[in-house]
């Protein structure tokens, strides 16, 4: 049962960000956008890590950021390997080129990108920072896996929408994020909830310092 709530809550919170992307970007100009060549790099590589573990059965022991083991690429190379089975992995690959491909039209492909990065770097780097360390565990990627930077990275949505939000409806969806972001690590010990509250953060500072180059009106980029 706790595995299932799990799970329910942590899809329930990739759902909220998705929306809060269409909500930002426009349900109705999605047709006429442009080829999004960040989430395509970023999905080609993920998809890439998964056909290099099915020819390789080495990859993930040589590429995963296990901290036992030494090598300053595996906190890059691990995140593009998966763990979490065939529905895991189809889950992992799906959600981040969706959520790349509406952060690629409303925040374009080299912010995107950064963020992605951000994602990487920053949430074991915070934890260190606040002390979080010895605590539950706030890397949701067990080592491998694109699921923490994805979910960072679709947070930065919600805040993106939450700048345009005026009905009380999206207020309370882009908000929710890190709302539930945050209840999920505080009851869950679900990484991946912080890693949102992290995401959702860096988007605020980012938004505070340049306006996104995608229009309010909404068109096709």
């Amino acid at each position: 049962m706790e595995a299932i709530v799990f799970n329910t809550t942590t899809a329930a919170l990739m759902v909220m960000m998705v929306n809060c992307g269409l909500g930002v970007v426009g349900r109705d100009t999605l047709r006429g956008r442009s080829l999004p060549w960040a989430a395509l790099v970023l999905t080609g590589l993920a998809v890439g890590g998964v056909l290099l573990q099915l020819v390789w059965s080495g990859a993930m022991d040589a590429l995963d950021a296990d901290p036992a083991k030494s090598g300053w690429w595996r906190e890059f190379t691990s995140v593009f390997m998966q763990n979490g089975g065939l529905f895991g992995a189809l889950w992992n690959l799906a959600t981040l080129a969706v959520v790349a491909a509406l952060a690629h039209w409303y925040w374009g492909g080299g912010l995107t990108l950064g963020f992605f990065l951000a994602g990487i770097l920053l949430p074991g780097r915070i934890d260190a920072l606040l002390g979080l360390g010895d605590g539950p565990a706030t890397d949701p990627r067990n080592f491998a896996g694109s699921s923490g930077a994805t979910y960072f990275l679709g947070a930065t949505l919600a805040l993106a929408f939450l700048t345009r939000a005026r009905r009380p409806k999206e207020i309370a969806l882009a908000a929710g994020v890190p709302v539930l972001g945050l209840a999920m690590w505080l009851a869950q010990d679900n990484g991946h909830g912080l890693v949102s509250v992290y995401g959702f953060a860096l988007a605020a500072a980012a938004w505070s310092t340049r306006r996104p180059t995608r229009s309010l009106s909404h068109r096709p980029s």
